[in-house]
């Protein structure tokens, strides 16, 4: 028996040792899987300056594993970096010697890639008359150039496409645009379309449709002066029209160096647009647009189908403030060339007040289009239909007040895609949408 139990207590000793040397040869390995992770993450970063071998290889060093390091492999191409390393080293027993293991392999490898695959955003941003206070207008002009410099790189060309949706108290398509849907054309002093309340249910733009165009008036009056500066919507002016599908960073920076603050807020309207913009019921215009040279080439195809592994759909939704009112002239009062003409000359308020006796100004000339509330039912309808085809939208509240914030939370992909900022901080919000878009994902 006494033999036996020594036998027994030699074996349980060499049983724990063995436990021993594994975990000893565990945490090596645990700590030569980390430095190798990291060292590949760094080195597979596109904006990386350095060589990726020369990235892990200094990792490995400074961790003091230089020699553990076997083998770096990179492939990379016009969007994409891969970088592939091994290392390993051994582990000297303690215990395991004594039935002859002197030493336990310890490998180690991993793969990390940044790939820039094919992008489609559409940047919709504020120009709203409140964007004047606070600077506001500025660190907007600011931000978003920084977003544009981020996403639009030599290495993105042709694989990242911005549009440019400014907002106010509604959108001004442009002309390139207005031409390739069908419109009751009614003026040509700007290029608004009227958007039925249920296509705000949708993602897609329905071309089978023809569209009312917008008035061309100003309500907003200062109660002394004859004012147009300031209508519904905006003039046809360069800076105030959506650039669609554009990779020309120098161009989107020069149209948001010249952004002014104007009129009301309709989030909901530049939201639209910005969906139609990521919809593939779009794709007739666009295509119209590239053979008048007014897209890239590259762009032909886009937007593509939802179902597109190898592209990128996000909206970037920024407003400072929440949904307004906005009126229109009654339709007696606007169904004329004459008519047209007349409100373009006049702010509607003004010649009311001068012109029209006071107790039939608002019951016969005017109409309640869009309240706020209405306003807000139509921006969580859109942004339901835009996120229910798996569009990307982030929202940032800028110096906004509480139910603002509310909407642009519920708009937001995850509450995680909404950004409450102040001031210089909205810089910093675009920044973090911006490189979450390209991100570095470990592969491996």
């Amino acid at each position: 028996m006494t033999v036996f139990t020594c036998f027994m207590v030699l074996m349980m000793l060499l049983v724990g040792g063995i436990g021993a040397d594994l975990m000893k040869a565990e945490m090596e390995r645990t700590r030569l899987q980390n430095t190798l992770d990291r060292a590949v993450l760094a080195a597979a970063d596109l904006d990386q300056k350095s060589t990726p071998a020369d990235v892990v290889t200094d990792y490995f060093e400074k961790s003091g594993m230089g020699s553990y390091l076997n083998s770096v492999t990179v492939d990379e191409g016009l969007n994409f970096r891969t970088v592939t390393a091994n290392a390993s080293t051994k582990s000297t027993t303690s215990f395991m010697r004594l039935v002859g293991v002197d030493e336990l392999n310890v490998p180690a490898a991993g793969q990390a890639s940044e790939r820039i695959a094919n992008v489609e955003i559409s940047l919709v941003l504020d120009i709203s008359g409140s964007m004047v206070s606070n600077g506001k207008i500025q660190n907007l002009r600011d931000a978003a150039a920084v977003f544009v410099d981020t996403v639009i790189r030599p290495e993105t060309e042709d694989l990242v496409s911005v549009s440019l949706v400014p907002y106010s108290e509604h959108v001004n398509v442009g002309e390139d645009i207005f031409k390739e849907i069908k419109t009751y054309h009614r003026h040509d002093f700007s290029y608004c379309v009227e958007i039925p309340d249920f296509e705000f249910d949708n993602a897609n733009f329905d071309l089978s449709r023809t569209y009312d165009q917008m008035q061309h008036f100003q309500w907003n009056y200062d109660g002394r002066n004859n004012d147009r500066s300031d209508t519904v919507c905006p003039s046809e002016d360069d800076y105030e029209t959506i650039a669609p599908l554009s990779q020309n960073a120098n161009r989107l920076k020069q149209q948001i160096s010249r952004f002014q603050p104007r009129a009301g807020t309709s989030i909901f309207m530049g939201m639209k647009w910005a969906t139609a913009l990521l919809d593939p019921s779009f794709r007739p215009v666009v295509t119209k647009l590239i053979g008048k040279n007014k897209i890239d080439n590259e762009f032909a195809g886009r937007p593509v189908a939802y179902d597109d592994i190898e592209t990128l759909k996000t909206i970037i939704l920024m407003t400072d403030g929440k949904n307004d009112r906005s009126n229109r002239i009654a339709d007696w009062a606007y169904d004329s060339e004459g008519d047209y003409e007349h409100w373009s000359k006049y702010n509607f308020n003004w010649y009311l007040s001068n012109y029209v006796n006071r107790n039939d100004r608002w019951r016969y000339y005017t109409s309640d289009y869009y309240t706020a509330t209405k306003g807000d039912t139509l921006l969580d309808n859109i942004c339901d239909a835009a996120k229910d085809k798996g569009i990307v939208i982030w929202a940032i509240g800028f110096e906004v007040d509480d139910h603002g914030a509310g909407e642009m939370r519920k708009c937001a992909s995850t509450p995680s895609h909404f950004f409450r900022v102040e001031g210089v901080e909205i810089t910093e919000a675009f920044k973090a949408i911006a490189r979450t878009i390209n991100q570095l994902r470990l592969t491996q």
